[in-house]
């Protein structure tokens, strides 16, 4: 459908105006709301994370396409709740407790629900305790753990030895942040790591597909 087509490139080249306009327009057409979200909006937000994997954007223009990605959700959201339509797979993320850095966790949270994740943001200085509560609450198939600080790497190794120790079977950790490496998730028994926003989604999707 052209006008799919046409809401994947708006999405993807960051132009909030045409992305509402275009998601309206589908919806007056008939078109439904989770056709609009699957076939418009995630193609659009996979094409911003290839382009990132491959440096051919940045971090200000991944968040320019997430915030034109959200403008269109906030119209589909209340049509997909009313109809029973949820997505298949519920994330949690934060900072970590002792670190107040959000625009790693922020833009990570925008780029899966582009890929069609519900995410439940704890925002920021995150204690184990409170992403286990709401693991638990949501059933969280996937928990994300962000670190700027070094000094914070502590907090996020408790975090995932207080998730472990809960049993939580179909639950996946996810880390990742400026200091954090694969050999770190590692050590403290995360299940996946991911360098940048772009390949967060990559290894989400990985994770949950395995825990389903």
């Amino acid at each position: 459908m052209p006008l799919l087509n046409d809401l994947t490139a708006a999405v993807a080249a960051g132009k909030r105006a045409d992305t509402v306009r275009l998601t309206q327009e589908l919806l007056a057409a008939g078109t439904g709301p989770q056709t609009i979200v699957e076939q418009g909006l995630v193609p659009g937000m996979a094409i911003v994370g290839d382009q990132f994997k491959r440096n051919e954007i940045f971090v200000p223009e991944m968040l320019v396409a997430a915030r034109a990605m959200k403008e269109a959700l906030k119209l589909l959201e209340p049509l997909l709740a009313s109809a029973g339509i949820k997505p298949k797979y519920t994330a949690v993320i934060g900072t970590v407790q002792g670190d107040l850095h959000d625009i790693g966790k922020n833009l990570i949270s925008m780029m899966w629900r582009g890929a069609n994740f519900a995410v439940v943001d704890l925002g920021t200085n995150v204690p184990p305790e409170k992403y286990l509560a709401a693991a638990q609450e949501h059933k969280a198939h996937l928990v994300g753990l962000s670190a700027l600080l070094t000094t914070t790497m502590p907090a996020m190794k408790e975090t995932v030895r207080v998730l472990k120790a809960a049993g939580l079977t179909h639950t996946k950790i996810m880390v990742g942040g400026a200091p954090i490496t694969q050999a770190f998730a590692d050590d403290i028994g995360a299940d996946g790591y991911a360098a940048d926003a772009g390949t967060a989604v990559d290894v989400a999707k990985q994770l949950v597909a395995v825990a389903a």
